[in-house]
C-alpha cells in the first residue's frame, strides 16, 4: 500500500477535523501509546499497552501497572530518582 499521510501520520485517520494544534498534540500521545517499551524483569523491548495504565511484557509477560499514555510518566520517573537504593 502506498503511504497516505505525509505529515499528520498516525492521526490521518481524523481528517480535516479538530485543527492543527489539536492533532498535534494527540499525535504525540498515540505515538508514545502505541510504542514498545523496554520491560524492567527481562530487559527486552516487549511492554506494550494492553488498556489504560496496564502494561503487558510479551516474553516474560508480566503485567504492570503504569501511566496511561507511557509506561513511565513524568512523575513516576522523577520519584524513581528520589528513592534511594538499598544498603546491603
Amino acid at each position: 500500500m502506498t503511504k497516505r499521510t505525509k505529515k499528520v501520520g498516525i492521526v490521518g485517520k481524523y481528517g480535516t477535523r479538530y485543527g492543527t494544534s489539536l492533532w498535534k498534540m494527540v499525535k504525540k500521545i498515540e505515538i508514545s501509546q502505541h510504542a514498545k517499551y523496554t520491560c524492567s524483569f527481562c530487559g527486552r523491548t516487549k511492554m506494550k499497552r494492553r488498556a489504560v495504565g496496564i502494561w503487558h511484557c510479551g516474553s516474560c509477560r508480566k503485567t504492570v501497572a503504569g501511566g496511561a499514555w507511557c509506561l513511565l510518566s513524568g512523575r513516576m520517573e522523577h520519584s524513581k530518582l528520589n528513592i534511594p537504593e538499598p544498603r546491603i
